[in-house]
């Protein structure tokens, strides 16, 4: 779907802070149409890794408010491959913070909507049934390709990715310690039989901003030839591992 005017986008928000592709700087262009992929994964066809990184919000780090999450979605030559917007409403992001549920649109540089990822709210009491997080990914929006649950553990982050029929797919696992002060912290991707494929990576900023802001920096990597509706869902992954894990929550 191209998107003229951001006011015509289907998950519009009036008050979100600014249209989805206001003032975004360029980035490279869309590769041609491939009729063996998705459209608007074409890109993802051909690499193995991506960088992800949360715009810093001057309003967020200064004041109780709780800003949309903005992120650009970069290649690793820096080069800027789509935005994510996250949008719901003021209300729902102060109430009930890094819990809170949301839809994210990833964008290509043309404007067309290629992802979405969806997450429904769910308390984050993880050992009692029906309280696992679960973020499904559509690609198209309207065409779901999986899914990311969360699966109960007492002490580790633990992922299970799905594919559209809910078969699993891939593992995440994350560390006992998720908070390193100056390193970077590794989820390791892995197959159904335990072996590393992959990584989803929190890097660290290296520097004393780091406590005073929640704008993230991840790295991704994936074995390139993954089926791309697979890696459209290891990227849906590190966004809910971002809101579940080190988003800071604002509520009272």
């Amino acid at each position: 779907m191209d998107i003229k005017d951001p006011q015509d986008h289907p998950n519009y928000d009036p008050y979100a802070e600014g249209p989805l592709l206001q003032n975004q700087p360029m980035g490279i262009p869309a590769p041609q149409p491939d009729p063996n992929c998705l459209p608007g994964l074409e890109y993802l066809c051909r690499i193995d890794e991506l960088l992800i990184y949360q715009k810093e919000e001057l309003l967020k780090d200064c004041s109780c408010f709780e800003i949309s999450n903005k992120y650009e979605i970069k290649n690793s030559m820096g080069q800027r491959v789509y935005f994510a917007a996250e949008q719901n409403d003021c209300c729902t992001r102060y109430w009930c913070g890094s819990e809170r549920p949301f839809t994210i649109a990833i964008i290509d540089n043309c404007g067309r909507e290629v992802i979405r990822l969806t997450r429904p709210f769910r308390c984050s009491l993880c050992c009692f049934p029906g309280c696992q997080q679960k973020l499904e990914v559509q690609a198209p929006p309207g065409i779901i390709v999986g899914y990311v649950k969360e699966n109960c553990h007492l002490y580790l982050p633990r992922f299970t990715i799905l594919n559209g029929r809910e078969k699993e797919v891939l593992k995440v696992h994350g560390p006992f310690c998720m908070y390193g002060c100056c390193s970077d912290v590794d989820f390791e991707l892995k197959s159904l039989g335990d072996d590393v494929v992959g990584r989803i990576r929190k890097l660290s900023t290296g520097s004393t901003k780091e406590p005073l802001t929640d704008a993230n920096k991840f790295e991704v990597q994936f074995p390139v030839e993954l089926d791309v509706k697979m890696k459209a869902c290891v990227l849906g992954a590190c966004f809910l591992i971002d809101f579940m894990l080190y988003q800071k929550s604002t509520e009272y």
